[in-house]
């Protein structure tokens, strides 16, 4: 069981209302409207976005690491790896 399950229709809530803020700016775009106006849309969603990754990579790390650990050194220190290549591509993007 992944460590979101319990979250995980606070998480589907917040993805569907980055969905509209998206198809939002969408249209935003369509309509020619202002580019800093679609711009601070954008980064609206990005914020948005960020806060799924970020409880997601804290989901991650109180469950599937924990467990991890728990079961093996080995399989820890292969999550905390996992973990930290994962949040490595969160701060590159």
């Amino acid at each position: 069981m992944h460590g979101y399950i319990q979250d995980k229709d606070d998480y589907l809530k917040r993805l569907r209302r980055v969905e509209g803020q998206v198809r939002g700016i969408a249209r935003m775009v369509e309509d020619e409207t202002y580019c800093i106006d679609v711009l601070t849309q954008i980064a609206a969603v990005t914020k948005a976005l960020q806060a799924v990754s970020i409880g997601l990579v804290e989901d991650h790390l109180g469950h599937c690491v924990v467990n991890a650990a728990r079961e093996s050194p080995e399989a820890g220190a292969a999550k905390v790896r996992e973990a930290s290549e994962a949040i490595a591509r969160l701060v590159r993007s």
